[in-house]
């Protein structure tokens, strides 16, 4: 209900970005449908599995280096606050996610109840890390309070399209996330975290056949 909430902001010839994830995965679908039928979008991906998952629904896609400005972008969330504060990044695509989130006018997250929280860390923080800044990666994450544990994937080191690494970055509950996004953008090597700070225009939470919707203030 979410997904297809988000998709009515969608307008003809408008650029949009598509998300990542399994939220993602019913906007991308609505769109397909909405383009089979005669609407006329082109859309940049966040990751090779929506890209893959969109050129399958033959939906007219443009190069992230190519754009300058994207319309809405419709994507999910792990964890978000009424203050439209989140932590994205479960599924790996963090970089690609944020890139597109700031050169969207109108970002939309859809998502579910059950991620909505009064402070941002229950769910541990993406961080993407250069594979030769792993070592140092993890100690800076240590001296700013946090464990950083290296994500594998059936017992591989996962790695992301964009050939790195990603530390899960626990900091308990997060009293200031805009501080703790700063701190992180400072480490050399860090490609990208997790904490989307002031990207986001709202936030669509479906409940069954009903959604609530949060407004940027």
């Amino acid at each position: 209900m979410a997904a297809l909430e988000a998709v009515k902001f969608v307008k003809d010839n408008d650029i949009i970005g598509l998300g990542t994830g399994s939220t993602a995965y019913y906007a991308i679908m609505e769109i397909g449908n909405l383009v089979a039928k005669g609407l006329k979008v082109q859309c940049v991906p966040t990751s090779v599995h929506t890209e893959n998952l969109a050129k399958s629904l033959n939906i007219p896609l443009l190069e992230l280096q190519d754009v300058n400005a994207i319309d809405v972008t419709i994507d999910g969330a792990d964890e978000f606050t009424t203050g439209l504060q989140l932590i994205k990044g479960g599924g790996g695509a963090l970089f690609r996610e944020k890139i597109v989130a700031s050169l969207t006018k109108m970002e939309i997250i859809i998502a579910d109840g059950a991620k909505k929280v009064e402070l941002l860390g229950k769910f541990k923080v993406p961080v993407e890390v250069v594979p030769l800044a792993l070592t140092y990666a993890i100690q800076q994450i240590e001296a700013l309070g946090g464990t950083a544990e290296l994500r594998k994937k059936s017992g591989e080191v996962f790695v992301t399209d964009n050939r790195n690494y990603i530390l899960d970055a626990d900091f308990g509950l997060i009293q200031d996330p805009a501080l703790l996004a700063e701190q992180l953008n400072q480490i050399e090597g860090v490609l990208a975290h997790g904490l989307f700070i002031g990207l986001t225009s709202m936030i669509i939470v479906g409940h069954g056949e009903n959604t609530t919707v949060y407004h940027r203030n």
